[in-house]
C-alpha cells in the first residue's frame, strides 16, 4: 500500500525523491518522510499528513544528498502519526530504511530485541526490521548488505524495503517479498520505487525484482541475489511503456476524471486485434497454448478483490452463458482460507489492476497448490500475477492513478468479453453479433461522456442525501454493486448494491422520501420486473433514478430522474456502459460534497498487504 523511493547517483536526491513520493501517493497518504546521506550522517524530515505538508518542511531545511530514501504510507500499524511515519531509524542513528508490506512476526522479534536492550519508539512493525538489521550488523561482523539479508531470513510477512547505513554511505540494499520493488538504471544514476511511475521521467530501463530477491545498489553498478540461497541472479532489464503524459492529470482537475474519459480508448484499446467479427470468436495470444485445457475445465473460478470482484461476477454470466462451463467467483480473502473444490480439471482466473493485491496472489498460489490451471487478469506488465499464472491477458488500460478504479474496471470487463467469446465451443450468430456490438462501444462511450448533463441534474438534486441504494438483475447486480461502491469510496455516502428481487427481502424498510434508488433497468429480458420493482418504491415514495436503454412513457410515469444509455445492438454491452455513468454520477456526486476524490481518505491504490 504504500510508495517507496530510493535514488543513488549524482544528482541532489530531494528534489528526485519528493517528485516520486507525489507520483506515488495514490499508494498511501497518511504520512510521508524523507532521508539523505549527507556529509555528516543521516538527515531526515517527517510528518503526518500529505507529501505537500513533506515539501513545505523540507523547504526549510539543509536536506541535501546524492543517496536518498522516501516513504508514504497508509497505515496499518500505529496510528498515522509524525513518530510512526518513515524512514525509521534503529537505535545508532545510522541505519534508516522504508518499508511496503506486513511483518507478521514482529511480537516476537520484539520481544527478543527488547530483552538485549533495544528500545523501540514506534507503534510499527517496521521498526522492528531496521533494529533486527542493526543488531545482527554490529554483532555478527557482517556487512550491510549481509545483515539485512540475515534479518530478512528471520522475518515472516510481507515485505518491500530500501535501506543504507552511514557506516557504508555509498550503497543502497533493497528487497522483495511479497511488495513490488522496480529497479530503474538511468547513467550513473538508480533508482528504486513501488512501481514505474516515480523513474518513468528519469529513464525507461528498468529490472523488476522478483519474490526473495535483494537488489545491492552502489556507484559502480547493481548486484541481485537471492535472499534465500545467496545466489546471484543475472537479470535482463526491459523498457517501461509508459510516458509522463499518461500518468499526469492535463487539462482535468482530478485523475478520476481523466480516466473515466480515457475510457473511450481504453476498452477499445483492450479489444484492438482480438475480435474477428465475421465469426464471433476471440483470439489471445496469452492463453493460446492452454486454450484447449481451458475448454475442457469442469469449473472455473474467478477470484479477486474490490472493483475486480466485481467485474468478475460480470465474467461469470458471459463464461456460462457462451462456455457453458460453470463459473464460481470468491473473494481471494476468503478463497484462500477455504478447502475448494480444485483439481487438475479446474480453471482458476485471477483478476487484478495491480497484479500485486496480496488476498489475490495468495489464492493464485492455493490454486496452483491443488493442481489447477491458473490464469491472470492485470494492467501492469511484469506484475507478479502476470509472473505466476500459467497464462493471461493484459488489459492495456494504461496507469490508473485515482484510487477508485474506473478504467481499469471496464478493460477488465471487456476482456471477460473476449474470455467467453474464446471459451465458446460454438459462437454462432449470437457471438458474431456480440463481437459486433463490442466493437463499437467506443463510440458509445463517446455518447455518454458528451451527454452527461443530465447525470450533473440527478448529482445537485441528490448530493445531501446519507443513503442511496443500487438495484439490478442478472448481469446488471454487479454494476449495482460497483456503482454503489464507486459512491462509496469517493463521496462518503452510505451506498449498497442488490439484487432488485431481494429489496423486498429487507432492504425495502429503508426507503422513504429521502433515500434515492438507482435502478438499472435496460431494455432485456429483466425489464418489466425491474418496472415492477420501480413501482415497489414508487408506492413507499422513494426518490427514483432510472438508467435506461429504454425510455418509455410508464418509465418516465414512476422515474423522478432518468440518465440515458447508448443502445446497443446487444444487451450484453449495457452493463458496461451503465457502468460508465455511474462513475460519473459517483464523481459528480464527491465533488459537490467537495470530497477529496483522487485520494478518498482510507484507502490506497494497491493492496499489497492482508
Amino acid at each position: 500500500m504504500c510508495g517507496i523511493v530510493g535514488y543513488l547517483g549524482k544528482k541532489d536526491s530531494v528534489p528526485i525523491i519528493l517528485n516520486g513520493l507525489h507520483r506515488l501517493e495514490y499508494r498511501g497518504y497518511d504520512s510521508a518522510g524523507i532521508a539523505i546521506m549527507g556529509n555528516d550522517g543521516i538527515q531526515h524530515v517527517k510528518n503526518a499528513g500529505n507529501v505537500s505538508e513533506l515539501s513545505k518542511l523540507i523547504d526549510d531545511s539543509v536536506l541535501k544528498g546524492s543517496i536518498g530514501i522516501g516513504h508514504t504510507r497508509w497505515a496499518t500499524h500505529g496510528e498515522p502519526n509524525k513518530v510512526n511515519a518513515h524512514p525509521h531509524f534503529d537505535k545508532t542513528g545510522k541505519i534508516a530504511l522504508i518499508h511496503n508490506g506486513i511483518i507478521e512476526n514482529y511480537n516476537s522479534i520484539k520481544e527478543v530485541l527488547s530483552k538485549k536492550g533495544f528500545e523501540f519508539k514506534t507503534d510499527t512493525d517496521t521498526e522492528v526490521i531496521v533494529q533486527l538489521i542493526s543488531e545482527i550488523y554490529y554483532s555478527d561482523g557482517l556487512n550491510f548488505e549481509q545483515a539485512v539479508q540475515a534479518a530478512l531470513n528471520q522475518v515472516v510477512g510481507a515485505y518491500g524495503i530500501v535501506a543504507f547505513c552511514s557506516d557504508e554511505p555509498n550503497k543502497l540494499v533493497a528487497a522483495r517479498h511479497g511488495s513490488p520493488l522496480v529497479l530503474g538504471i538511468g547513467k550513473d544514476e538508480y533508482f528504486i520505487a513501488s512501481d514505474a511511475s516515480p523513474i518513468v521521467e528519469h529513464t525507461r530501463e528498468v529490472i523488476y525484482l522478483d519474490e526473495n530477491e535483494i537488489a545491492v545498489i552502489t556507484k559502480s553498478g547493481h548486484e541481485i541475489r537471492s535472499i534465500d540461497n545467496d545466489k546471484i541472479i543475472n537479470k535482463i532489464s526491459t523498457e517501461l511503456e509508459l510516458s509522463i503524459e499518461q500518468i499526469e492529470k492535463g487539462e482535468f482537475p482530478h485523475h478520476m476524471l481523466k480516466e473515466i474519459h480515457e475510457q473511450v480508448n481504453t476498452i477499445t484499446d483492450t479489444l484492438r486485434g482480438r475480435i474477428d467479427p465475421k465469426d464471433g470468436s476471440a483470439h489471445l495470444g496469452g492463453i493460446a497454448d492452454k486454450i484447449n485445457r481451458i475448454k475442457g475445465a469442469h469449473r472455473i473460478y474467478i477470484t479477486a478483490c474490490g472493483t475486480s470482484w466485481h467485474a468478475g461476477l460480470m465474467g461469470k454470466y458471459l463464461i456460462e452463458e457462451y462456455a457453458r462451463i460453470p463459473v464460481h467467483v470468491e473473494y481471494a480473502s476468503e478463497f484462500r482460507y477455504r478447502n475448494p473444490i480444485i483439481d487438475n480439471k479446474t480453471v482458476v482466473i485471477a483478476i487484478s489492476q495491480s497484479g500485486e493485491t496480496a488476498d489475490t496472489l495468495a489464492a493464485l498460489k492455493k490454486a496452483k497448490e491443488f493442481g489447477a490451471l491458473t490464469l491472470g487478469i492485470c494492467n501492469v506488465v511484469g506484475s507478479s500475477i502476470a509472473r505466476e499464472t500459467d497464462c493471461g491477458v493484459y488489459t492495456h488500460a494504461g496507469p490508473e492513478i485515482g484510487v477508485a478504479s474506473t478504467k481499469a474496471f471496464t478493460s477488465q470487463v471487456a476482456v471477460l468479453f473476449l474470455l467467453s467469446l474464446c471459451f465458446s465451443k460454438n459462437n454462432g450468430p449470437t457471438g458474431e453479433n456480440f463481437s459486433k456490438a463490442l466493437l463499437k462501444i467506443g463510440d458509445q462511450v463517446k455518447q455518454i461522456l458528451k451527454n452527461s448533463k443530465k447525470i450533473n441534474e440527478v448529482a445537485e438534486a441528490t448530493f445531501q442525501s446519507d443513503n442511496f441504494l443500487y438495484l439490478g438483475r442478472g448481469m446488471n447486480f454487479p454494476v449495482a454493486l460497483e456503482g454503489a461502491l464507486k459512491l462509496k469510496e469517493i463521496s462518503y455516502i452510505h451506498a449498497e448494491g442488490y439484487p432488485a428481487a431481494e429489496m423486498k427481502h429487507g432492504p425495502i424498510a429503508l426507503i422513504d422520501e429521502n433515500m434515492p434508488v438507482v435502478f438499472i433497468a435496460p431494455n432485456d429480458e429483466t425489464y418489466s420486473k425491474v418496472l415492477s420493482n420501480i413501482q415497489e418504491v414508487k408506492a413507499r415514495n422513494g426518490v427514483v433514478i432510472s438508467l435506461t436503454d429504454h425510455k418509455t412513457n410508464e418509465l418516465t410515469k414512476v422515474s423522478d430522474y432518468i440518465i440515458e444509455v447508448p443502445k446497443s445492438s446487444h444487451p450484453r454491452i449495457f452493463p458496461l456502459l451503465a457502468s460508465i455513468s455511474l462513475q460519473l454520477l459517483a464523481y459528480q456526486l464527491a465533488v459537490l460534497r467537495d470530497c477529496n476524490i483522487d485520494r478518498p481518505r482510507n484507502l490506497a491504490k494497491s493492496v499489497t498487504v492482508e
